[in-house]
């Protein structure tokens, strides 16, 4: 691929832009367009297809929707970091908290701003992640990222695959012997997967997992809405 910080020097910054909103899409390339300096050379309205959207038209900057009807912007992002790596990804979120940036982070973005930002608040982050810059502060992640550790969400992250399938499907209200089956697995070996995820959450009763797990998905349906 054409390294773009070289296409960079040679005119104006080339934007891909992904959102699931046509209307949204439309404004802020209307937006984008009207700067000298900044071109929208392509757009795409799904996270199905997006990677290939992007590379096909070959720009500096993806700016990328966190929230899509089949995915989500930084699922995007992490595939465009990962096959085009020239490619730097600003991320449009509508919450500014410590598991969004953290998300972005860890999905190789170089910077996440806010959909209500301002019209040359967003020109410009384009054009310093086109230019090389990296918006995410590596101190100020490391910061959020101690923080989210203290979290409900955070100490979710430190469950085995196999104990996050099993709190999820307590969270649904099924019993062990329902999640064994489920699982394909034995009983008894579900009830000390259970223990342990009991012992990483710090609760004791089942009745506390349930109640945690609808916590915890209550504030990502939100978090995406």
């Amino acid at each position: 691929m054409i390294n773009v910080y070289a296409l960079r020097m040679a005119g104006p910054v080339r934007v891909f832009l992904l959102d699931d909103h046509e209307i949204v899409r439309r404004g802020v390339a209307e937006v984008l367009n009207a700067e000298e300096d900044i071109e929208v050379v392509g757009e795409h309205d799904a996270a199905a297809g997006a990677v290939a959207a992007a590379a096909a038209c070959n720009p500096h900057v993806a700016v990328l929707d966190v929230r899509l009807g089949d995915g989500t912007g930084i699922e995007v992002c992490r595939d465009i970091r990962t096959a085009h790596p020239d490619i730097a990804c600003l991320m449009l979120t509508s919450f500014s908290d410590d598991e969004a940036l953290l998300d972005a982070a860890m999905a190789g973005a170089a910077g996440y701003v806010l959909k209500q930002i301002r019209t040359n608040e967003l020109t410009e982050s384009i054009r310093k992640v086109a230019d090389g810059v990296q918006l995410l502060d590596r101190a100020e992640v490391r910061l959020r990222m101690r923080r989210f550790a203290e979290t409900e969400e955070g100490v979710l992250r430190t469950l085995t695959p196999q104990e996050s399938r099993i709190f999820e499907l307590i969270g649904d209200g099924l019993s062990n012997r329902q999640i064994a089956d489920e699982m394909f697995l034995a009983e008894k070996t579900v009830k000390n997967y259970a223990s342990n995820l009991f012992s990483k959450l710090g609760i004791a009763r089942r009745t506390q997992a349930a109640a945690l797990a609808a916590r915890v998905d209550e504030r990502r349906k939100n978090r995406f809405e």
